[in-house]
């Protein structure tokens, strides 16, 4: 597999209000592969939204290389290649959207990228079609749900075609069921799309279907592996003020009561089945 992403032993430091400088990140090192479903988490300050900015190079190491396939972030001539290579959506929907019609909205990239009108035209229709949104192109932005918003802010990234998706905490201001819209979006672009995929979050249940989570804490990588791996180690998570999917807490809570329960259980028919064989 072809590598999408490189970070190479990256540290990041800003400057407080007193001006002291402050480790953001402190010797981060991570692959990404080309289609990788990846999930990052960890509690508020523990790195992952800088890190997030360094993988559209909205922000430069201080130390160490990010490469994304391939480019230098730090080589200022390979900036709008980056940014079209890994597109990026935020927390707050309401701060990506430009335009007062969705389709408009999702037209201000590929117009940014110079592209004759029927192309762009194929790409907004295409784009909106694959975040479920394409019914309401004529619609004001104002008037969505949360959860529609950001599949409009989704699908103004993909119209500009990039092979990753960066996204920094998209469901933190939604409801359960804006949240739901959103996440089966992300699965969707990485599963049917082949779109390389990097969500942060700090929902546990977003996480369970990753190929590989990530655990930040205090800017360094503390843990790493997949959902089951990762989500198996509750008393390390717990120690570090973070929670575990809720079947997990199930598992771990049965399993102090003295039921053989395995600790890596994500899902409601994992428990059911484990249940049953008792």
């Amino acid at each position: 597999m072809d590598l999408m992403i490189q970070v190479n032993d990256v540290h990041f430091d800003y400057l407080s209000h007193e001006g002291q400088e402050i480790a953001a990140l402190n010797g981060v090192t991570l692959d990404v592969k080309k289609g990788e479903f990846i999930v990052i988490i960890g509690h508020n300050g523990s790195g992952k939204s800088t890190l997030a900015k360094h993988l559209n190079a909205l922000l430069k190491p201080s130390k160490g290389i990010v490469y994304i396939k391939g480019m230098d972030t730090r080589d200022q001539d390979k900036l709008w290649d980056i940014r079209q290579t890994a597109g990026m959506v935020f927390q707050n929907p309401d701060n990506q959207i430009v335009a007062t019609i969705v389709e408009e909205d999702v037209a201000f990239g590929p117009e940014n990228l110079g592209l004759p009108p029927e192309e762009i035209r194929k790409r907004v229709d295409e784009a909106l079609k694959t975040v479920g949104m394409d019914k309401y192109a004529h619609s004001a932005p104002h008037y969505l749900s949360g959860g529609q918003k950001q599949r409009v802010a989704i699908a103004g990234i993909i119209a500009m075609k990039p092979e990753i998706i960066v996204l920094d905490e998209p469901t933190a201001m939604l409801d359960p069921s804006g949240r739901r819209e959103v996440i089966e979006t992300i699965k969707y672009l990485n599963k049917h799309e082949g779109i390389t995929v990097v969500h942060i979050t700090h929902y546990m249940e977003e996480a369970v279907d990753a190929d590989k989570v990530i655990v930040m804490e205090q800017g360094r990588i503390v843990l790493q592996g997949t959902p089951e791996d990762v989500f198996s180690k509750v008393e390390v998570l717990k120690e570090i003020g973070l929670d575990v999917p809720q079947v997990t807490e199930l598992a771990y809570r049965l399993r102090a009561e003295g039921l053989d329960i395995p600790l890596n259980l994500l899902k409601v028919e994992e428990m059911v089945d484990a249940i049953c064989q008792l």
